[in-house]
């Protein structure tokens, strides 16, 4: 049995809520943040930096705060958790985000028998 896309957003929004991140939702769409829409295959999963932690990224060119450094370690961090949780994720196209894709998400330990 597949997820609805519109209930995996939810499902997937309060997973990371409940792991400490913190979830903006459509009303902040001006505000950087991490958040999950929903699309056509499930859930996206998207960050956006701040102009000011872009600035530094930018001052510090060559290290390892670098904006892609920065969104890799976020996306490391919540595809680790989703997937823990049983959630099939998949990279965008363009790299900048995370799909979790809509399908049948079986708790740890269950054969689905």
């Amino acid at each position: 049995m597949n997820c609805a896309p519109a209930e995996l957003v939810s499902r997937v929004s309060s997973c990371l809520v409940q792991a400490g991140f913190q979830v903006l939702g459509e009303a902040d769409s001006g505000i950087p943040g991490l958040r999950v829409t929903e699309v056509s295959a499930g859930a996206l999963v998207s960050w956006t930096a701040s102009d000011g932690f872009t600035a530094l990224a930018r001052d510090q060119a060559g290290r390892a705060a670098s904006n892609d450094s920065m969104r890799m370690i976020v996306q490391t961090a919540v595809t680790g958790l989703l997937v823990q949780l049983g959630h099939t994720v998949t990279d965008t196209p363009d790299g900048g985000g995370l799909v979790v894709l809509a399908e049948a998400v079986l708790p740890r330990g269950d054969t689905g028998s």
